[in-house]
């Protein structure tokens, strides 16, 4: 929903042959919920590569007293889906994430593109 309400539905994604990834899932319970208990769920960026290739990105599930129930971090990037390889987002996308709240412990990630080594020059 986070792409969908800043103008990349699924259907865009799919146009410009990309998709998010996700990586590692982190998952911490803190508080029950019960069956039809109301709650509250933020999201905010956990880090990001300077090129969007790769992010972190936490939500919390909190009670209506703003009691912390759980914490989900995942850790992903932007999947090139014909060659299967992750690739940097376009710049509006990757300003979605840039515009994102940032947690206390934002940390800024290495980039996933491996680098092109230079061709030999001719002599």
């Amino acid at each position: 929903m986070l792409f969908a309400t800043h103008g990349f539905p699924a259907s865009e994604m799919a146009r410009l042959k990309i998709g998010p990834v996700a990586m590692r899932d982190e998952l911490e319970y803190f508080r029950e919920v019960g069956l039809l208990q109301e709650i509250v769920v933020t999201i905010a960026l956990a880090g990001l590569s300077d090129d969007g290739s790769r992010w972190a990105v936490r939500q919390e599930v909190l009670n209506t007293d703003g009691k912390l129930c759980a914490r989900n971090t995942s850790v992903g990037g932007f999947l090139d889906l014909a060659v299967r390889k992750l690739v940097a987002p376009p710049e509006n996308l990757l300003a979605v994430f840039k515009a994102m709240d940032r947690t206390e412990d934002f940390t800024v990630l290495q980039s996933s593109i491996k680098a092109t080594p230079a061709a030999p020059s001719a002599s």
